[in-house]
């Protein structure tokens, strides 16, 4: 998708009706899909009448929808179904071709999601977000409901490689009070797709107002975080079900933290050192260095 193109529909989106919204919404999130289908199947799958692709592509200066089509990329991707809506495709599916048909179907799905992080863009979101992690003077970490293993991740990796890191985790309704000290010095690691969750994004927009940096990882470049990020990872989490997948949001992290631990060097691999002479002293595991374990068990700090 042209960079442009894209950011004009992000400066103008607050300002469209809801149905053209949801319609820019395809454009940004669905790039491949815009350039290779049909202006009438898109509007069936936004679920918007297919005059709204038009109005929308006029009010962003184009003759026509055609025009706004020349500007998308031209590789071709399988689109899985969205969240919510596959539950009776599943079970159709399920009775006709069994159970491979359904565990194939969500691993096609994932391996295209994770194929993704392969590409420049995706490679330099999350190079630009290690550069902000490794020179932060605190990270917190933030995800409620399905983004709340992500937000542990990066917690519990950072900690690992000895950044300062704090998990925003709501024990005793306290959550806000985590961020009480946050500041211009400081980056919140926020987690949230659609529906998105409510105190994640009061928690951003507050971490902002503070001066603090924000990496959203999250679904889409129009998602309430990534507007006021200044970095979006951005995730699928469309696959062939009845539930969203996550898998995605998890390997954006491992990939993440890698370069962080890159970037800190020396200094992780002291930090991982000494948190391995940590859990030896507290006997935390059950097989022990050099018992039933490889060398690569040996070099595991944590989990």
């Amino acid at each position: 998708m042209d960079f442009n193109t894209a950011s004009l529909i992000k400066d103008r989106y607050e300002q469209f009706p809801p149905q053209m919204k949801v319609a820019a919404r395809w454009l940004v999130d669905h790039p491949t899909e815009v350039a290779l289908l049909s202006m009438r199947e898109q509007a069936r799958r936004a679920r918007v009448p297919p005059a709204t692709l038009t109005r929308l592509a006029k009010r962003l200066g184009f003759d026509g929808f055609d025009k706004l089509k020349e500007v998308f990329a031209d590789s071709v991707r399988e689109r899985p179904e969205s969240f919510g809506g596959g539950g009776e495709s599943l079970l159709a599916r399920g009775e006709i071709g069994g159970d491979g048909v359904l565990i194939c179907d969500t691993v096609n799905a994932l391996q295209g999601h994770l194929s993704r992080f392969a590409q420049p863009s995706a490679i330099a979101a999350l190079a630009a977000a290690a550069d902000l992690i490794a020179e932060a003077k605190h990270i917190f970490c933030i995800g409620r409901r399905s983004s709340f293993p992500i937000a542990y991740l990066m917690h519990h990796v950072g900690s690992l490689l000895g950044s300062p890191t704090t998990l925003i985790e709501g024990m005793g309704g306290a959550s806000d009070d985590a961020l009480r000290s946050v500041g211009p010095e400081d980056i919140l690691l926020a987690v949230t797709v659609s529906p998105y969750t409510r105190f994640t994004v009061q928690a951003a927009e507050f971490a902002v107002s503070r001066g603090a940096k924000l990496v959203a990882l999250t679904d889409s470049e129009l998602s309430p975080i990534a507007k006021i990020s200044q970095i979006v990872i951005r995730v699928r989490t469309e696959i062939p079900s009845f539930i969203h997948t996550m898998t995605p949001a998890l390997a954006a992290v491992e990939c993440l933290m890698e370069l962080v631990a890159a970037r800190r060097g020396s200094c992780a691999l002291q930090a991982l050192a000494a948190n391995k002479e940590h859990l030896v002293e507290f006997d935390t595991y059950v097989l022990k260095s050099g018992v039933g374990t490889n060398s690569h068990d040996q070099r595991r700090t944590g989990n």
